[in-house]
């Protein structure tokens, strides 16, 4: 998460454009540790981005916003990225885990020849690529893709700010990443029916999973024990250390040992093999098509999407299968997010996925298999999201 610190009235600003911050390379990263909430051993740390000091552009408001009204947001999170490889790569102790942050702008774009070449070259530490809630909706093709490359290179995934967008709670079973980050908000108002909803589903998925659950924005002893409550394993903030450089974090924090607590890396795990029909006859009984099986399957679609209202829908549908058209918009209309595919094969596939439910109909041919268990829907829904890679 990209966070504002207090700026100092004492050092004048300097005017400095979005372009010479690029050309220059002038991003220098903070980085704040992430503890242990048992132990308060240090665990990793997130790198922040800052633009050059006393500049109009050093706290990162400004410096996204200017690379964002300058159509050079994607170029400006690549900076990011490389700089804080570069200074956790050049560390004396480098940190047990460093947590990167990628912006959905970023991500529809290549992977610069930098960043390949620092991950390839080996790296000291294991990264984790956190997603922001917005990545999912926004471009979920180029987030299966980039989540896949990192699984390949060893590293691992999170999804941040959870809890500010109930939709990214729809999609969470369909990334599935080693570490979930709880928003600061549900910190701030723990008994909240929200708070409660979001932490019953995070908690679920982090038992199914294994996932680790971070708790952000941890100011006080009194945080502390909430984030314990809310089911927060570790934690950030100013509790625990502002963001400063690298070498002002003492090594003798680290706990080394915290890589071996999240998940070992899936390669293939999001861009799987064969079609979704195939995907959902391994995990159920198909049934021969009829149209009463179909209305059926389309009204528990609907329903489905009815109760949630963030819901998403993601349907890949023959062309010579009008009739399916009609029901399909009905059920678009109840929905929050909808994505829509061109089915390649002679298959039919309609999900909708809401927070902790999801329901799935496939046919090809003359066959029918509906899914109701959200880890096969899931799974029958990252082959679809790869037809937009």
């Amino acid at each position: 998460m990209h966070t504002a610190s207090a700026r100092s009235s004492a050092t004048p600003e300097i005017d400095l454009t979005i372009g010479a911050v690029l050309a220059g390379r002038l991003v220098q990263p903070l980085f704040q540790p992430i503890v242990d909430l048992a132990t308060r051993a240090v665990v990793g740390v997130e790198a922040l981005a800052r633009g050059p000091a006393g500049t109009v552009l050093e706290f990162p408001d400004r410096l996204f916003a200017a690379a964002r009204l300058a159509g050079r947001l994607g170029e400006l999170d690549m900076l990011c990225s490389e700089r804080a490889l570069e200074c956790a790569v050049a560390a004396p102790a480098p940190p047990p885990l460093l947590f990167v942050n990628a912006e959905p702008a970023a991500l529809n774009q290549p992977l610069s020849p930098r960043l390949i070449e620092l991950v390839q070259n080996g790296l000291p530490f294991r990264e984790v690529l956190e997603f922001t809630e917005r990545s999912l909706p926004a471009v979920p093709g180029s987030m299966m893709r980039i989540a896949g490359q990192a699984q390949t290179w060893g590293n691992s995934l999170a999804l941040d700010d959870v809890g500010v967008d109930p939709m990214s709670l729809a999609l969470l079973p369909v990334l599935e990443p080693e570490v979930i980050k709880l928003d600061m908000s549900l910190i701030r108002d723990p008994h909240t029916e929200h708070t409660r909803a979001v932490c019953a589903i995070v908690r679920s998925e982090a038992r199914r999973t294994g996932a680790v659950v971070i708790a952000e924005g941890i100011e006080t002893e009194e945080d502390l024990v909430t984030a314990r409550q809310l089911g927060a394993v570790w934690g950030q903030g100013w509790l625990f250390g502002r963001p400063v450089r690298l070498d002002q974090i003492d090594p003798d924090r680290y706990d080394t040992a915290a890589v071996h607590t999240l998940r070992t890396p899936r390669p293939g795990f999001h861009q799987p093999a064969g079609t979704p029909y195939q995907t959902a006859e391994r995990h159920a009984v198909a049934t021969a098509v009829t149209p009463e099986g179909i209305t059926l399957a389309l009204a528990r679609l609907r329903d489905t999407a009815a109760t949630q209202n963030t819901a998403i829908v993601v349907a890949s549908v023959p062309r010579d299968r009008p009739e399916i058209t009609v029901s399909l918009q009905e059920l678009a209309d109840e929905a929050r997010s909808v994505i829509l595919l061109d089915s390649p094969e002679d298959e039919l596939t309609a999900v909708v996925l809401g927070p902790g439910e999801g329901y799935a109909l496939c046919t090809r041919g003359l066959r029918l298999v509906t899914l109701d268990d959200l880890p096969p829907v899931a799974a029958v829904t990252r082959i679809l999201l790869n037809q937009l890679a």
